[in-house]
């Protein structure tokens, strides 16, 4: 039985919302933000040329330490493929794959970090596991990564945008 993905859309738009504060971060407008009260320094957030750069970047990551002792899973390789058409990235389950659009006009939001580390969350989801793809659980493991990888004003960034956007948390 496949549990149903009641928080997808709030998860997506809450995420567009994030990536559009750090695209104006990087088109100069100040790497501050004000958020609920709070000052942030936005880190950079690291953007991807190609397949194998994004390969790379997947393979650094389930290596970490850390991420190895959390998540079993991180131990199984992934694969990275050029995925058809523009509006999407996905991860396959059956095969470890990350499609992920590489080539044609808008495919920039893609490849960046926030992205690919959504779908690494995928992965790491435990094998046997009866969750929704993006409920709570895969919340708590993509705000891990983020707060890991690219830094804790990330992660408060995308937490507090998820938690003002109703999407429930582990």
């Amino acid at each position: 039985m496949t549990v149903r993905d009641t928080q997808r859309s709030l998860v997506y738009d809450a995420e567009a919302l994030v990536r559009r504060i750090f695209d104006r971060a990087d088109a100069g407008t100040g790497r501050q933000v004000e958020l609920f009260g709070s000052r942030l320094t936005l880190p950079v957030e690291r953007r991807f040329a190609s397949v194998h750069s994004v390969q790379n970047y997947c393979d650094r990551v389930l290596a970490l330490n850390w991420v190895r002792a959390r998540w079993p899973r991180s131990a199984t390789p992934i694969t990275v493929r050029d995925r058809a058409g523009t509006t999407a990235a996905h991860y396959e389950p059956d095969t470890a794959t990350l499609a992920v659009p590489t080539s044609g006009a808008g495919t920039r939001w893609a490849l960046r970090e926030l992205v690919i580390l959504h779908e690494l969350a995928h992965h790491l989801e435990p094998d046997g596991s009866d969750v929704a793809p993006h409920g709570p659980e895969f919340v708590d493991r993509y705000l891990a990564l983020v707060e890991g990888v690219v830094g804790d004003e990330a992660a408060f960034l995308l937490r507090t945008t998820f938690v003002d956007g109703g999407v429930r948390l582990a």
